[in-house]
């Protein structure tokens, strides 16, 4: 370790050069890079020359505070996505002091010995030192769109890069076979790093949801410049004051122009993804945040997902159907095996030791021990295979010894279309080869003399029924492996070795979970690898599978018209001995039908499934790279409870940026109107220009995103999935924006009219109605919160960032109205203390509606 120490100091971490982070100044220089900034900054200059020099102040403080909001606030996101970016790392398998151990590929130093598998990502520039069937994707580095063969023989110095097939290199990725690779650069040192210091990485796409904001800030933007005309028409009408009627309409535009929604939007992503990471999703596109919240149909994988993914060997069957029982479950070596009412080993039967010792063979896992007390074994490899290893030392096989004894000379990895797995062992050209796999494809490849392929047929159907996983063995004696002739030279000469049954227990809470879905309109559907029969046993007992549901695995669904399909889409709840192809296919048939679909996958091949569905979901835990990088979301436990969580929590990004929206929207036309109302009957005007300001800049700025913070409701999974194209302002959204507005006007209108025809001073009235429109605008956040929840059961108190924003803007208005400079700034005088309780009944007027509107939307649901 002291070496390996040695040489990261040296060479430094295997990292790629990211991007310079923006600096707090620049983030704060970028706040002044919009319109809306431009036309107040023109509007100052105006004012300036006019002569009005506190309003030309008071424009610059109010941009000012507006930057420095934004600015605190797009730093917070710009924080939390790189904190969530480190948390996708890359880790490879590689020899250390003689052991397996498992690093994160940043640690990696030049003289690692790197173990590759199919599915691996290749963490760092590597020469291979052995190659088993050994294929590498290198089009992200060279352009070949095909796998590249790989070899461990010497080549020349000079040979091009795209052709250096004794080499791995980083950024690539493992097809298929199996190999090991001295390393021999890291970081800028690689190929791949290179190129990374001549350019930084692109920066992600808008997600379809920022598109439509901008969209609708565009259209918003022409509404403004519309009004800004209407006020400046009316004013001049009434012959006011040109610099007065200009400052209201300019402010009034700025009124229209939601400009909280592009940080509000940034935000709401960026804490939907850290709430998520704190479950255990990873986001790696923020389009998947918005996506979620629409999902309709989950295809979930069952091994690991649905399942505990801790593989227990229950059953072997003999070659003369004999039935062997085994006891223990885990990884742990302990349990028995017994068989016609006794114990059983490998020495006491010639048939289980022939089984047990295929098992261990054909074989590419591990089992560790317990590295402190009171931890249970784990398995380092395939979970499947680790299990029978487990069956093998419960046998009283020593696995280490057999296989110094019998080397491995050649092999066919495990292929998810071939659904096999062969090896070859011995000293010669020849040896003892192994083979196993789905039990159908495996018995194909046996002598039908050598066994009853009837009987063993039902057992397996039997064994599949009780939701085991079956795996059947074979061997041939003096026998050699051909990669490029596959399995077909061994068809019809196998000898039968016996049937190996499996359960991988579901998990506890999955059941709950899967409830949840359905209750949340989310439609789960099983696609495995396993025996239709094993799918649908499992299905039906964690709710997945209704009573008339059925399972269709891979040849039906090969042989199945696509019209066929999709009109018996709605009775398939399990696809079964699917293979990655078909993923692809079951996914387009459900989009077909509007769907928004999930897909989860681990493998090489599940890659293109994982591109193209809504939201690709990759394994933390067993999915290999490839996987990772085409998937929208990784999941850490690889828990389907999980992917249910992150539904959730994306339904709760979208409905908090729609309190935003609602917000926005409601307390920028209360004001609009209430103006407007004003100029066209006469009245003076109920607020001042900087007044306008002030309530759409700083009021509205210190409560806006705080909405985004919102927390579950509790009912987020009792609704229906978001339509996929729902537009931002929804008819019940409109509904309710009406009848908020009109409370606005009616209660800021008629407080003014009462007010001035009291025969209080103008100067109070307007410094009351200014304090109103705020006022109403705070109880407005309360009344956002939710559409049907009274904001006197929710608890205040656990939205923070709500509370912290109301003290501020209290402070800030009380600080407005009872300072010097503030009052002469911004047209304003003390407001009698009686007269805050006064302004506070008026406004709570708002409370009250939207309170009534809400206690009958409860009573109709």
């Amino acid at each position: 370790m002291a070496t390996v120490s040695k040489l990261l100091a040296a060479h430094g971490p295997n990292e790629l050069p990211e991007a310079k982070a923006k600096s707090w100044w620049c983030i704060f220089g970028a706040q002044f890079a919009s319109p809306l900034i431009y036309i107040l900054l023109v509007a100052a200059i105006i004012a300036f020359a006019m002569g009005h020099r506190s309003d030309a102040m008071v424009i610059l403080v109010v941009v000012l505070v507006n930057a420095l909001i934004g600015a605190v606030q797009e730093g917070r996101a710009e924080q939390s996505m790189h904190a969530l970016r480190k948390l996708s790392v890359l880790r490879v398998r590689v020899i250390r002091d003689g052991m397996e151990q498992s690093i994160e590929a940043r640690e990696l130093v030049p003289g690692d010995v790197m173990l590759l598998s199919a599915g691996d990502g290749v963490g760092a520039d590597a020469r291979l030192i052995e190659a088993a069937a050994l294929e590498c994707m290198e089009a992200a580095l060279t352009g070949e769109s095909l796998p590249v063969v790989k070899h461990t023989d010497a080549l020349p110095e000079d040979t091009a890069l795209g052709d250096r097939s004794n080499m791995v290199f980083a950024g690539t990725h493992v097809t298929t076979g199996r190999g090991r690779a001295v390393v021999t650069a890291t970081g800028t040192h690689t190929e791949v790093g290179k190129i990374a210091q001549i350019t930084t990485s692109a920066e992600e796409p808008p997600t379809p949801l920022e598109q439509r904001l901008e969209q609708f800030g565009h259209w918003l933007a022409g509404a403004a410049l519309v009004l800004f005309a209407i006020v400046l028409g009316l004013g001049l009408m009434r012959e006011m004051p040109f610099m007065q009627v200009f400052m209201v309409a300019i402010s009034q535009m700025v009124s229209m122009v939601p400009e909280g929604l592009p940080v509000a939007m940034t935000i709401a992503l960026a804490v939907g993804m850290q709430r998520m990471a704190r479950q255990g999703v990873i986001v790696r596109r923020l389009a998947a945040v918005e996506t979620l919240g629409s999902t309709s149909v989950i295809c979930s994988d069952k091994t690991g997902t649905l399942t505990k993914n801790e593989m227990t060997v229950t059953t072997l069957v003999l070659p003369d159907q004999r039935r062997v029982s085994v006891t223990g479950t885990g990884y742990a070596p302990e349990g028995l095996l017994r068989c016609d009412g006794r114990d059983f080993t490998a020495t006491d039967d010639a048939a289980l030791r022939s089984l047990l010792e295929a098992l261990v063979l054909c074989n590419d896992s591990q089992l560790v021990p317990p590295e402190v007390p009171d931890t249970r074994w784990r398995a380092l490899g395939d979970p499947t295979e680790a299990a029978l290893l487990t069956v093998a030392f419960k046998g009283c096989l020593d696995p280490e010894a057999l296989r110094r004894n019998a080397p491995r000379r050649a092999e066919i990895p495990f292929d998810s279309t071939s659904k096999l797995m062969a090896t070859q062992h011995g000293h010669g050209s020849t040896g003892r080869v192994v083979i196993k796999g789905a039990a159908e494809r495996v018995l194909e490849l046996c002598d039908p003399a050598s066994f009853d392929r009837a009987a063993i047929d039902r057992i397996a159907e039997s064994l599949a029924s009780d939701a085991l996983r079956v795996l059947a063995v074979a061997e041939l004696s003096d026998a050699a492996i051909d990669e490029a002739a596959g399995f077909e030279p061994f068809r019809g000469r196998a000898r039968f070795l016996g049937l190996v049954g499996q359960i991988d227990p579901p998990r506890e809470e999955v059941r709950d979970a899967v409830a949840e879905c359905i209750a949340a309109g989310v439609r789960p559907v099983m696609v495995t690898g396993d025996h239709k029969t094993t799918g649908l046993a499992i299905a039906r007992s964690l709710g997945i599978a209704r009573p008339d549901d059925i399972a269709v695995d891979g040849t039906e669904l090969e042989a199945m018209p696509e019209q066929d399909l999709r009109a018996a889409l709605s009775r398939i709840s399990v696809f079964a001995r699917v293979h990655p192809a078909q993923k692809l296919r079951i996914v387009e048939a459900f989009q077909s039908q509007g769907h928004v679909v999930a897909m989860t996958g681990d493998g090489v091949n599940d890659a293109p499934a994982l591109a193209t569905a809504d939201v690709g979901v990759a394994m933390g835990i067993t999915g290999t790279e490839v996987a990772k990088g085409a998937a929208k979301i990784i999941i850490t436990d690889d828990n389907f409870a999980t992917i249910v969580k992150a539904i959730e929590q994306g339904r709760l990004v979208y409905q908090n940026l729609k309190k935003v929206v609602l917000f926005l929207f409601a307390t920028s036309l209360d004001e609009v109107i209430v103006l407007m109302l004003a100029m066209l009957l006469g009245y003076p005007l109920p607020l001042a220009a900087v007044q306008i300001l002030w309530i759409n800049i700083v009021t509205e700025g210190t409560v806006t995103v705080n909405l985004i913070m919102e927390h579950l409701e509790g009912d987020e999974l009792q609704r229906p999935p978001i339509p996929k194209n729902e537009p931002l302002v929804t008819r019940p959204m409109l509904h309710r924006l009406l009848l908020m507005v009109s409370t606005s006007v009616i209660a800021i209108f008629g407080f003014f009219h009462w007010r001035l025809a009291a025969g209080v001073p103008f100067e109070l009235v307007q410094t009351e109605t200014f304090t109103l429109v705020a006022v109403c605008q705070w109880f407005n956040v309360l009344n956002c919160r939710s559409a049907t929840h009274t904001v006197f059961t929710l608890d205040v108190l656990r939205n923070r960032w709500i509370v912290g924003g109301l003290l501020l803007a209290n402070a800030l208005q009380l600080l407005v109205i009872y300072t010097e400079p503030m009052n002469r700034l911004f047209k304003t005088v003390p407001i009698p203390l009686a007269d805050f309780f006064l302004i506070g009944a008026v406004a709570s007027v708002v409370l009250w509606v939207e309170e009534t509107r809400k206690w009958f939307a409860r009573r109709r649901s």
